[in-house]
C-alpha cells in the first residue's frame, strides 16, 4: 500500500468563520487539539508514514502548530502562492512526494476509510483514479454520485438537491501523480471540473463505498458535532 497522502488545507473557510473567525478550517479547534490533529492521528493508524499539507490561507499557523508538536508521522508543507482552486493545490503539492501513488483527502474532512482495503479497490479495478464514497440519507448539502453496481464504475455526478438516499463524495482520492501530470492541466483549475467529470465521461473513476464515521467540518452544525465523536 502506498504510504504517502496530500491533505488539502488551503482553503478559506468562509462558512466557519462565524464560530472560528481567525484560524483555517484545518486548525479549528476540537477540545485541546485542532482538527487537524485528528486527521493525522486517523492517517498514521491507517498506515500513511508522510503527509504533505498543501497549505494557502493562514498557512503559518499550520506550520508553527506541526513545528510545535510530536506528530506521529512526517509531514511536508507546500504552501500556495495565490489561491489555485481544488486541483491547483494538488498539483503544487506533488513535488514534495517520494513516491508516485498517493491519497489525497480533504483538510476539514473526517472520512474513516480502510485505506488499506480502499488501496486493494484501486489496484483491482486498475484505475487511474478512484474515489472514496458514503451513503448518505436525507440530504442535500452535497451533489450525489450515480455508481454501476456490478463494475463500481462511477457514471455521473449529480448536483446538489435533496435525496432521500444515494452515495456523495467522502474526499479521498487514491490516484497517481503520473496519472495527474499526464493531463496537461493548468496552475490553476478545480478539480471538480476538470478532472473528476472528464474522468466520469471516459469511464476510468470508480468508487468504493465505506459506510463508516463521516464529517465534515465545514458548516458550524457540523463543526459542532464532531467535537463530540473525535475528542474523547
Amino acid at each position: 500500500m502506498t504510504r504517502e497522502c496530500i491533505v488539502l488545507a488551503g482553503g478559506l473557510g468562509t462558512r466557519l468563520r462565524s464560530v472560528v473567525a481567525d484560524k483555517p478550517k484545518c486548525m479549528a479547534p476540537l477540545g485541546e487539539h485542532p482538527f487537524l490533529y485528528y486527521l493525522l492521528q486517523y492517517l498514521h493508524k491507517q498506515g500513511i508514514h508522510h503527509a504533505v499539507l498543501s497549505l494557502g490561507y493562514l498557512s503559518e499557523q499550520v506550520i508553527s502548530w506541526c513545528n510545535s508538536i510530536e506528530l506521529p508521522l512526517r509531514v511536508s508543507f507546500t504552501v500556495e502562492p495565490e489561491p489555485l482552486g481544488t486541483g491547483g493545490g494538488i498539483l503544487h503539492a506533488l513535488p514534495a512526494l517520494k513516491g508516485n501513488e498517493v491519497f489525497i483527502v480533504n483538510g476539514d474532512t473526517y472520512f474513516d476509510v480502510d485505506l488499506a482495503a480502499f488501496n486493494n479497490f484501486h489496484q483491482a479495478h486498475q484505475s487511474p483514479l478512484s474515489l472514496a464514497l458514503k451513503p448518505m440519507q436525507q440530504f442535500d448539502r452535497y451533489g450525489s454520485i450515480q455508481l454501476d453496481e456490478s463494475e463500481q464504475r462511477i457514471t455521473a455526478f449529480h448536483e446538489k438537491q435533496f435525496c432521500e438516499e444515494g452515495l456523495i463524495n467522502g474526499g479521498i482520492y487514491r490516484t497517481s501523480a503520473g496519472f495527474l501530470k499526464s493531463l496537461a492541466l493548468p496552475e490553476k483549475f478545480s478539480f471538480e471540473t476538470a478532472v473528476l467529470e472528464p474522468g466520469v465521461r471516459a469511464g476510468k473513476l470508480y468508487g468504493y463505498i465505506s459506510d463508516t464515521y463521516f464529517i465534515d467540518i465545514g458548516i458550524p452544525e457540523d463543526y459542532e458535532a464532531a467535537k463530540k465523536v473525535l475528542v474523547s
